[in-house]
């Protein structure tokens, strides 16, 4: 049997869990490009598994303002993540 539900809001119950506010109740990256050169690119955000998403996303954000998903399992983007981490 399924515990009674709430009829606290799933941001209030987080904010009581002491757990991050979660913006998006989805996956932000429904495609993901290939191809990105390192020098287009201004900053790395990635994003673990959880509630929102069941994958890891990375999203870079390019010089240009536009923002582009990465294929996380690209060797290419594993190491655009380790050079950016060790900046």
């Amino acid at each position: 049997q399924a515990p009674p539900r709430s009829s606290t809001p799933l941001t209030r119950s987080l904010l009581n869990a002491g757990a991050p506010v979660v913006t998006e109740l989805r996956c932000q990256c429904l495609q993901t490009v290939q191809g990105i050169h390192l020098k287009n690119i201004q900053n790395v955000k990635v994003t673990s598994p959880g509630p929102h998403c069941a994958q890891t996303e990375v999203i870079a954000t390019l010089k240009n303002g536009q923002e582009a998903c990465l294929n996380p399992e690209a060797p290419l983007v594993k190491k655009i993540i380790h050079k950016m981490l060790n900046k």
